[in-house]
């Protein structure tokens, strides 16, 4: 296979490729570079590169292989890491002003783990500043453009991760998902996008932008590769006080098991109205797919999902408020300059140092927080954000898996809601509730739309069931054969 078409492929096409020494993981790292080369400049996928950690580590991979010894399933395998995950001695921005010149003296736990495996980290990847968005307009350093339409928005807020791998630039990503923002550029540039469990995956080294919600989790061409990344990354961590104490499965092992006799259950209020037509037709042709695999489909309601858009932005904010109190200048990051006192060069460096809808974000938290509103907005979020949990248990007590389109619509314009921020927020009313419940839920790529936008197919299962989950979706994915290929425009 040539080597240009080889970076298109999936993990598990170019470790066959890497053992049957067809290629060397510095040939295929350089390769991938040449692709960032050629077009990044036009999609925006990184915010900078770490190109020799990455041909240090494709080295010691081609060594192993050269002396006979096993690699592990992913060495060698090019990856994008999102920009606000630290890796010792690189920059980790966050997509912010404020954190322009900050380099990191830590790793975080799932870049021990990305080393450990001798995984290239090509970069770090653009994303929406400190995660808030659902479309990557909201970066300092430029916008991020998606792959399959370069006037279209690849989803936020880890949509470098998601443009880097659907454009050749890494096979595959880390991203961080708080009310979607894996699940939603996965959708939007035809990639699978997995959250796992709330606690699965330890967030030690991730810059927080809501603590109760965070989670790290892969974006890959395949379901497969998506296991296998969730293999590396998953375990438990003393660091990490919300890190679960639970073994770790083989995710990969029931990938190719059957699905008869499996509960699927769609959600009504996600299925009915708000779809766009190409949307709804490729949610029920995903129905009646697993129908003919002998899957039973349930109409499942979740009738609190009206309020979880509601819900979720007072508790996201409201922890951002508090999470971003801590970029003042004083000790790390921005600062800003000509100041009279110590009050003032904290007014003026986050006033310039935060974007727009970071600093609407944070008003926003700090008056849900505040003591005359608190009663009012923060405590009954919580309370309502348990409700929206049992609805899930109950739901769970039915089914095997949740089924309903990933976005109700494909990938917009560029700037299209910018000057709309409700309008943007409503993009994610599909994806917030898998966050407030805390369980695991993923994208499947299902079809293109008339313009030739890929259509995603949200799943859901309950805590700790990411193995079942990935086999739902595996099997859809093996039914469906969507093209996995990057976009051509991007072949240069």
């Amino acid at each position: 296979m040539d080597i240009r078409e080889l970076i298109t492929k999936s993990s598990v096409e170019q470790r066959k490729a890497l053992l049957n020494k067809e290629v060397s993981a510095v040939e295929l790292t350089e390769e991938v570079y040449k692709q960032v080369d050629s077009v990044d400049e036009k999609i925006g996928a990184y915010n900078s590169l770490t190109k020799d950690f990455a041909l240090e580590t494709a080295k010691k991979v081609d060594e192993k292989i050269n002396k006979g010894e096993e690699i592990a399933p992913l060495a060698g395998i090019p990856l994008a890491l999102k920009d606000n995950i630290n890796l010792k001695s690189y920059p980790t921005t966050a997509s912010s002003k404020i954190l322009s010149n900050f380099v990191s003296p830590y790793d975080a736990t799932v870049s021990q783990k990305l080393k450990a495996n001798l995984i290239p980290v090509i970069g770090k990847a653009n994303m929406d500043e400190f995660a808030m968005g659902s479309s990557n307009e909201n970066s300092a350093t430029k916008i991020v453009r998606n792959p399959w339409n370069l006037n279209k928005v690849p989803g936020g807020s880890s949509g470098g991760s998601a443009a880097a791998v659907a454009a050749g630039e890494a096979t595959v990503a880390l991203g961080s998902d708080t009310g979607g923002s894996i699940r939603l550029p996965g959708s939007y540039c035809g990639l699978v996008g997995l959250k796992p469990t709330y606690g699965r995956v330890s967030r030690y080294g991730l810059i927080a932008f809501a603590s109760s919600l965070d989670q790290i989790g892969p974006i890959t061409r395949t379901v497969e590769d998506a296991a296998l990344l969730l293999n590396v990354i998953s375990g438990h961590d003393e660091k990490d006080s919300t890190s679960l104490n639970q073994p770790v499965p083989d995710f990969t092992k029931d990938l190719r098991k059957d699905l008869k006799g499996v509960k699927i259950g769609y959600i009504k209020e996600l299925c009915s109205d708000g779809l766009a037509a190409d949307v709804a037709s490729a949610v029920q042709k995903s129905i009646e797919t697993y129908k003919s695999m002998g899957a039973e489909i349930i109409e499942i309601s979740l009738p609190l999902i009206k309020y979880s858009i509601a819900v979720y932005y007072i508790i996201a904010t409201a922890e951002a408020s508090s999470n971003l109190a801590r970029f003042d200048g004083v000790k790390y990051g921005y600062r800003a300059k000509d100041v009279d006192t110590l009050y003032d060069m904290y007014v003026k460096t986050r006033a310039q140092g935060f974007g727009d809808e970071v600093k609407r974000r944070i008003m926003l938290g700090t008056y849900a927080l505040s003591s005359g509103y608190y009663d009012a907005y923060y405590k009954k979020a919580q309370q309502l954000r348990r409700l929206v949990k049992n609805d899930f248990d109950n739901a769970f007590k039915k089914v095997d898996v949740l089924l309903s389109p990933t976005c109700p619509h494909t990938a917009f314009d560029i700037g299209s809601k910018v000057e709309d921020p409700l309008s943007m927020y409503l993009t994610d009313i599909a994806t917030i509730t898998a966050n407030l419940a805390g369980i695991p839920a993923m994208n499947v790529p299902v079809g293109l739309d008339k313009s030739g936008m890929p259509i995603g197919l949200q799943l859901q299962a309950n805590c700790l069931e990411e193995t079942k989950l990935l086999n739902v979706a595996f099997k859809l994915e093996e039914a469906v054969q969507f093209n996995y290929s990057i976009p051509s425009m991007t072949l240069v």
